[in-house]
């Protein structure tokens, strides 16, 4: 592979550094797990036509051959690759996850596939009007931007130098490199291709219009400053091909990836997300899909963040670390206006100089899915099973009665899952796993739906997947995409139901039939619900079925001894992070609803017993701030903490929050005997129960 050295760095002079330190790196100090820890091994701009004419395709490669795989983590170590359209769309959206992987020394590796020229004016609001469109410059000082916000958290020093070399692509063309002297382990990938222009506008020299077959091939967009030396253009295989080189090359554990479905408005049809975070992460997930059937490389767990939705929500972060993320955007944006790179682009991105947050989006994080916590059973013969997604496939560990060593995981045959699933215990004794698949059909065959898994008999080995479909047609118009992860409960008198947030954030269930079949889908109402609903039993038989919206909670009931949920009612609950879990309540009548409060990440409880609520339930003591989903069973909350480590706690007034020493992927689950939680490295860690 030829590679061309830039001999110009990003630290031209030697000025007073930058007193500004990685903050997450000091918010990973924390206790040790009480009991033993185990851990198995895993492996807007002018309307189109305005743009210079698209270039021709760029023959494609073979991928294997044009990407050279460099430092490639070791067995059992975690390596991370993000995927996002623009620079910024990690720092959005994505942190307070990216920092601390950097804090954390995990290789990291960003890719951005589009160069964010936008109308190429890089200036702040009151002096657009009078500063010349120049789109590589303004390429160009939003990659400074960047490197400066990236060098920071790693060193604390803003104008730690990087290396930036040009190398093939598994597509044909080139792509820039970006590694931080400081720590190899940290680089960036510029793809350059031309954005949309627009979030929403019809833009067909676009990803969305690469994807959907309007135009052959997307050309690119080189920065000013980049060491790619000549023009290129993809086609839409060209681009899977390169993102697939690109996972051939850096062999991650862990992928993360903006929201591929992120739903439109009911009233103008439009996206509610940018359409280059949609279409980029969808172009992600067919690489991934690609990745996933080649042998001999790492299993590798995804996990999808919420983009411009985050407006509307509830703030999910505390204020410290709404701080530090606000602290690497501030950086981005070149606030100082001091010339630190030598660039004569500039040395970040001015137009978000005068409001740094965003749209509130420095106080949030949010997963798109990925993060139930009903993925552990107990087995029939008294051991545990645990589930999850690596490869896009379902893994499953088992732990045989009064081991403490899980063994797998084992991965099923059946690919295109989502991250995150739901498990249920069936009326005979079988498990069975619910989740989301995507599949990919021709550009106007996009398709995620529901799937379900069985066992064949009770602890005996898993049968087919089969198809429940998604409520509503299956076109892309209808929002059909757009749908919740599921959710799944046995009633008092053996009925399964499954429960869906549809396109339209309405609540949608499904019965299953006494002869294994499945009823149609049917509307149970609600209206701007969001997230992820939960369900749960209680003692009598009773099914509960909670959904967020944006300033409460809402709840659907079944009658005594179980039957068909009525609602929604109200919870009176206050606004939650809409990161809920729920389980039967320790205290023998009803249900637990276990959620976050928002601004501070504190994890809140309250017990309902048919509809009605009762008294407030106290959370362990000393706080855990932090976002996601807690869990909680046989005497233990478990919850993500502010610094992504596994945080465990006994139920009970006085307890103390200890953290574990690995990032979390996804969020824990607790069960019989203790919590399983798995890590960015796709192990599989057990935190027993006190005996």
């Amino acid at each position: 592979m030829s590679v061309r050295r830039h001999t110009r760095l990003i630290r031209p002079f030697r000025h007073r550094r930058s007193a500004v330190v990685a903050g997450m790196a000091t918010l990973l100090a924390g206790g040790t797990l009480a009991g033993v820890l185990t851990a198995t091994a895993a492996q807007e701009e002018p309307a189109a036509g305005g743009d210079a004419p698209t270039a021709a395709a760029a023959p494609a490669s073979a991928d294997t051959g044009t990407e050279t795989r460099t430092e490639t983590a070791g067995a059992g170590a975690a390596s991370v690759v993000q995927f996002v359209s623009h620079p910024d769309d990690d720092l959005y959206f994505m942190n307070p996850d990216t920092a601390q992987s950097l804090a954390d020394r995990t290789p990291l590796t960003t890719v951005y596939l589009t160069a964010g020229e936008a109308n190429g004016v890089n200036a702040r609001a009151a002096r657009a009007a009078v500063t010349a469109p120049d789109k590589p410059a303004y390429a160009e000082a939003r990659q400074n931007g960047i490197r400066a916000a990236y060098a920071e958290l790693v060193t604390g020093d803003r104008t730690s130098p990087w290396d930036r070399t040009s190398i093939r692509t598994a597509g044909g063309g080139a792509a820039e490199l970006d590694t931080l002297r400081a720590r190899p382990g940290v680089r960036l990938v510029w793809l350059q291709l031309r954005e949309a222009g627009s979030p929403y506008g019809d833009r067909p020299h676009s990803l969305r219009g690469l994807w959907h077959g309007r135009i052959p091939a997307l050309g690119s967009l080189r920065s000013s400053g980049t060491p790619v030396a000549t023009d290129f253009a993809y086609s839409k295989e060209q681009v899977v091909a390169t993102l697939t080189g690109l996972l051939d090359r850096f062999r991650p554990t862990f992928v993360r990836t903006l929201d591929p479905t992120p739903g439109t408005h009911a009233a103008t049809g439009k996206l509610r997300d940018h359409q280059d975070h949609a279409y980029g992460a969808r172009f992600a997930q067919a690489a991934l899909a690609r990745y996933a059937e080649r042998p001999g490389h790492p299993r590798v767990g995804v996990q999808s963040y919420l983009g411009y939705p985050n407006t509307e929500l509830p703030q999910a972060l505390d204020g410290r670390t709404a701080e530090e993320k606000l602290r690497s955007l501030k950086t981005y944006a070149w606030l100082d206006g001091t010339d630190h790179c030598g660039s004569p682009a500039g040395c970040g991105d001015l137009k978000m100089a005068d409001r740094p947050q965003g749209r509130d989006w420095t106080g949030t994080v949010r997963y798109a899915r990925g993060a139930s916590t009903g993925w552990i059973q107990p087995a029939a013969d008294g051991g545990l099973l645990a589930f999850g997604v690596q490869d896009g496939r379902l893994a499953t560990w088992r732990r045989a009665p009064g081991a403490d060593a899980w063994k797998g995981p084992e991965l099923l045959p059946g690919g295109g899952l989502d991250g995150g699933v739901d498990t249920v215990r069936l009326p005979d004794g079988r498990i069975a796993v619910f989740g989301t698949r995507t599949t990919f059909a021709g550009p106007a065959g996009y398709r995620r739906e529901v799937v379900t898994v069985e066992q064949t008999a009770p602890g005996g080995r898993f049968g087919a997947w089969r198809s429940l479909g998604t409520p509503g047609k299956r076109d892309e118009a209808d929002r059909t995409p757009d749908v919740s992860a599921p959710a799944v409960a046995v009633d008092g008198t053996g009925r399964v139901s499954l429960f869906l947030r549809d396109g339209d954030h309405r609540l949608a269930g499904r019965e299953r039939t006494p002869d294994g079949g499945w009823g149609p889908w049917h509307s149970l109402g609600g209206a701007a619900l969001h997230g992820d609903p939960v369900a749960a039993t209680d003692a009598r038989g009773r099914t509960y079925v909670f959904a967020g919206t944006r300033s409460s909670v809402l709840m659907w009931t079944g009658g005594p001894g179980g039957g068909r949920v009525s609602g929604p009612r109200p919870t009176g609950l206050p606004a939650t992070t809409l990161a809920l879990s729920a389980g039967p309540s320790p205290a023998g009548d009803g249900v637990r609803l276990w959620s976050r409060e928002p601004g501070t990440g504190a994890p809140k409880a309250a017990d309902f017993a048919g509809t009605v609520r009762l008294a407030p339930v106290a959370p362990p003591s000393g706080g855990v701030a932090g976002f996601g989903p807690v869990s909680a069973a046989d005497g233990l909350v478990a919850a993500r903490s502010r610094t992504g480590r596994l945080a465990v706690a006994p139920l009970g007034d006085g307890a103390a929050w200890r953290l574990s020493g690995f990032p979390l992927a996804g969020a824990p689950a607790a069960g019989p005997g203790g919590v399983a939680a798995l890590g960015q490295d796709g192990r599989l860690r057990w935190v027993p129960a006190p005996r």
